[in-house]
């Protein structure tokens, strides 16, 4: 008796056959990577929908092969081969062209003008923009350099920077601004500051009319494994054509895509908890 299962090949559309026993034991990886830290035997196997009688020879057979380990509570984690395996894949990973689908597919689901944006020598910078289909006024281009007071994308930005580093930006920002005065804004207890300190509680900023009137504007942060911000995603469209909320079905879906793209460069839910 064979012990395989099948999946289809994308390309070419035939059945791959496949072994039982290592999907088995990818079902329990699975389960610890999303759990996000160490976990007793009776918990992983939950977590794989198994029986801790079933799941134990997968993890004896992991444990050797050093894609897991256990701590000194007998608790498994990810081994050496596993964080091995986990640096190869960050090394190959590019934001950017990561992130392309999900701006594609926002831009699809809700309707909406979708930005990416990346922290540029310049400050945060329009890479990549996927204009709604409906017609409106967004003076976003790719290439724009965004402000970090003046816009959801740049706060986003501001709200996940080291202080200093911000302070260094912010004195930059009369250059963003057309030369308009920052002699007010600072790090310290300012109402700028506390707008940071909401974004980074919420994990959501918007612009409502501002600083392009009839226009809303919601964005998000993509983190990587070292919780530094790579990317901010925003969704943009006319006043009224769509619920701008923080909890709206639009904010839900960018931060859905989000959380998505953080998971695929390392961050897990116990870094988003903590």
């Amino acid at each position: 008796m064979t012990n395989a299962t099948g999946t289809t090949d994308e390309a070419t559309g035939k059945l791959q056959r496949g072994i039982q026993a290592l999907d088995a034991s990818a079902q329990l990886i699975g389960a610890l990577l999303r759990a996000g830290g160490p976990l007793a035997l009776s918990e992983l196997a939950r977590g794989a929908g198994m029986v801790p009688a079933k799941a134990f020879p997968h993890l004896v057979s992991l444990l050797r092969a050093g894609v897991l380990e256990r701590d000194a509570d007998g608790r498994f984690l990810p081994g050496p081969l596993a964080l091995q395996l986990g640096l190869i894949a960050l090394q190959r990973l590019s934001p950017v062209r990561e992130a392309e689908p999900e701006v594609r597919g926002l831009a699809v689901d809700t309707g909406l003008s979708v930005a990416m944006a990346v922290l540029g020598p310049l400050g945060p910078t329009v890479v990549r923009l996927e204009e709604s289909t409906r017609p409106q006024h967004v003076s976003l281009r790719v290439g724009t350099v965004l402000s970090l007071v003046n816009t959801a994308i740049g706060r986003v930005f501001a709200a996940h920077l080291p202080e200093d580093v911000l302070g260094g930006m912010l004195h930059q920002e009369a250059v963003r601004m057309a030369g308009a005065s920052t002699k007010d804004i600072g790090t310290g207890k300012t109402p700028y500051a506390a707008r940071l300190a909401r974004i980074r509680a919420q994990g959501v900023d918007d612009a409502l009319d501002k600083p392009v009137p009839g226009i809303h504007t919601l964005a998000v942060p993509v983190f990587d494994h070292t919780g530094t911000v790579v990317l901010v995603l925003a969704a943009m469209g006319t006043a009224g054509s769509f619920d701008s909320g923080h909890d709206g079905n639009v904010a839900r879906r960018l931060a859905g895509a989000a959380q998505r793209l953080s998971w695929r460069f390392g961050r897990t839910q116990s870094d988003a908890r903590g």
